[in-house]
């Protein structure tokens, strides 16, 4: 197995269990050195990418966009892509967070993934931009309306790893100005998409919403892909 560090902790998936199919996912426990975490697995034979789904301090399956999560987790298989979403342990705690989704990259890395794209909302923004950080398999980080806090390093995603932006303008939750300055800090390749009068949730432009994130990830997997070959 290969292991995921940060500074102070090794993150290691002890055990796995994994739930009769309900629908178009497998429920996934991962069995960890901190406690148990909770997945929605939508696996795909023989593939080595995959995207990883986190909400906002709400926790459970919340998902911006009217449904964004799971549509994608299902539209995306047919472009060769698995996907995992994570609910978190303790929603609003940042690093135990951040631990729980390298705790997926770990657990998917025992399933063959080698490239992944990393999608959250709102906290889990941040969320997704510390733990591709930590693990170097990321490709590509998506984040819909976003914080500040806890993004201050997302240059350090380099020139490996891409980064799309995503905010309505008339989001009185986080503002805009979030977005606009974490896409200052951070370094090409990137993008920033806002979108007017939509709110935190995207609901008004979920449509518009689903087309960039998809043609996002595909893009940028096959691309990690074609390099890798």
């Amino acid at each position: 197995m290969q292991h995921i560090y940060d500074e102070s902790f090794e993150r290691i998936v002890r055990d796995v269990h994994v739930g009769q199919q309900q629908e178009e996912y497998y429920p996934v426990k991962l069995i960890t050195s901190r406690g148990g975490i909770h997945c929605r697995y939508y696996p795909l034979k023989d593939t080595e990418q995959a995207a990883i789904w986190v909400g906002g301090v709400g926790g459970d399956w919340d998902t911006p966009a009217r449904g964004l999560y799971p549509l994608l987790c299902q539209q995306l298989t047919k472009e060769g892509i698995a996907s995992l979403r994570v609910r978190y342990r303790y929603p609003a705690e940042l690093e135990e967070s951040v631990l729980d989704v390298l705790a997926g990259i770990n657990y998917l890395h025992d399933e063959g993934i080698q490239n992944f794209a990393l999608i959250g909302h709102s906290f889990g923004g941040a969320v997704v931009i510390k733990a591709a950080i930590q693990a170097p398999d990321v490709r590509t980080v998506v984040t819909i309306a976003t914080q500040v806090y806890g993004t201050e390093t997302v240059a350090d995603l380099a020139t490996r790893c891409s980064l799309l932006l995503l905010h309505g303008t008339e989001d009185r939750v986080l503002p805009p100005d979030c977005s606009q300055r974490v896409y200052q800090l951070a370094l090409q390749p990137k993008r920033i998409i806002l979108y007017p009068n939509a709110d935190h949730c995207l609901d008004q432009v979920a449509d518009e919403v689903t087309q960039a994130v998809r043609d996002w990830i595909v893009e940028q997997l096959n691309r990690s892909s074609t390099k890798v070959l």
